[in-house]
């Protein structure tokens, strides 16, 4: 059996890829694995509104059952919520059924320990071995067999705790809110409401194959058009599963993760609240963030692509904010996972604060133009020990000078090296990609 937990859960075609049989197994060893020092664990369950989800929530609920747990099913909620949840109520795991920002065909599960934390890649592992063993583990009969509860009435608690989050009012703010046809259709809209903004809501009508379809935090066209038809102070953008924002100001410009976190970032240093005054983002965060925090008195650490590496460095450090410019951002003292709706707040709360148009605080940080290039290579083993690439990365490095930035890396899944340069002039980086280019293609290329 291949390798089944990816950087976000297992993921695949749901039926053929990402089955029942297998959800059922999932459901088998992940009780097994959490009931060794609880005789019946608990799991909170959410999933988002793809037509797979009720299946594959199906199949998951019996497989705990069938080894003793007890399944709490929360319907649909968002990812973060299932954190918030579980470590709420002492389960001893979450389990989410999504594919996040996937198309509808393909389905997802991925785990939460009972602290709200993703599992870490031993837990993994485990599983993925368990799994992999012909299925012998214990089957209780009679009175311990697990049971099944419903409790959508949950998100009433996470809609509160989102509310908590902020200590502003809404009110006089004119918001659109798009919920991707996913998970956030009902707490997005509530909360907003909630606070005395006044609410137009898109994509809210999920029929269980229309997630994520032109809409969301990745097709953001529609965001912008009506943020400028209803004459809004800015637009909500969520991902299918909700742990993601992405914004529109009043202009109908895109307000991307890495301004949002730049502006909370800031709102945050000038109340002397940003944890050791540092911001956390990946290496394809855009250098304009960089500069943006450091004029402003704030650092900015670095990690690898991928939330995990973000929350690791932050868990690590004792560091207060970080993210993705995906919009995947995580508030250290609100969250333990990315979240859409917390981010959201964060962003509008700020807005309140400041008493400016998002416009004008989003222009706190120049968005220098970056340029990518895949190239495909017969292997990605020891390019970096490659002299002429090494070379032809120098040389574009000392062409750009403090003015930018060469990144050059692997891909994690595809035999592609990745060639991103950043600066002012978008026709010299495209030159400059051009070239690195070209010389990893003649050395490695297939």
């Amino acid at each position: 059996m291949g390798k089944l937990f990816g950087t976000d859960g297992v993921r695949g075609l749901a039926n053929t890829e990402l089955t029942p049989e297998l959800a059922f197994r999932l459901g088998r060893v992940a009780t097994y694995w959490f009931g060794r020092n609880n005789r019946r664990p608990a799991f909170f369950i959410g999933r988002d509104t793809r037509i797979s989800g009720e299946m594959l929530e199906a199949a998951l609920a019996a497989g705990i059952c069938s080894a003793g747990g007890e399944a709490v099913l929360c319907g649909v909620v968002p990812t973060p919520a299932v954190a918030f949840l579980a470590r709420k109520h002492g389960a001893q795991a979450g389990v989410v059924i999504s594919a996040s920002h996937n198309p509808f065909p393909d389905n997802g599960i991925k785990f939460f320990a009972g602290s709200g934390y993703k599992l870490p890649d031993a837990t993994e592992d485990e599983l993925e071995k368990l799994l992999a063993d012909k299925d012998e583990l214990p089957r209780p009969t009679g009175e311990h067999i697990g049971t099944i509860r419903y409790r959508h009435d949950l998100l009433k608690e996470y809609i509160d705790y989102a509310l908590s989050t902020v200590d502003v009012p809404f009110a006089g703010l004119r918001i659109v809110v798009d919920c991707a046809n996913g998970a956030a259709y009902e707490a997005a809209p509530a909360v907003f409401r909630k606070l005395g903004a006044e609410v137009f809501v898109i994509n809210d009508k999920p029929n269980g194959v229309n997630i994520n379809r032109d809409a969301g935090s990745t097709h953001l066209e529609g965001l912008q058009q009506e943020v400028i038809l209803r004459g809004a102070d800015l637009g909500i953008a969520h991902d299918g599963d909700a742990d993601r924002c992405l914004a529109v100001d009043e202009t109908g410009a895109v307000v991307d993760g890495d301004q949002i976190m730049v502006i909370c970032a800031l709102e945050l240093l000038r109340q002397g609240k940003l944890a050791e005054n540092t911001l956390v983002a990946t290496v394809m965060s855009n250098l304009g963030l960089h500069q943006a925090v450091k004029r402003a008195g704030g650092k900015v650490v670095v990690t690898p692509v991928g939330d995990r590496y973000v929350l690791e460095a932050m868990l690590a450090h004792g560091y207060g904010l970080g993210g993705e410019q995906s919009g995947h951002i995580i508030f250290g003292g609100l969250s333990t996972t990315g979240d859409g709706l917390v981010t959201a707040l964060q962003l509008v709360a700020a807005r309140v604060r400041a008493g400016r148009r998002l416009s004008e605080l989003a222009a706190a940080m120049t968005r220098f133009p970056q340029v990518l290039v895949n190239v495909r290579v017969k292997s990605k083993a020891g390019w970096q020990d490659n002299e002429a690439i090494a070379a032809a990365i120098a040389d574009a490095e000392q062409e750009l000078g403090d003015d930018g930035r060469v990144l050059v890396r692997p891909s994690g899944t595809e035999p592609l090296i990745r060639v991103m340069a950043e600066g002012p002039s978008q026709p010299e980086l495209e030159s400059l990609v051009e070239r690195v280019a070209a010389v990893i293609s003649r050395e490695l290329g297939s």
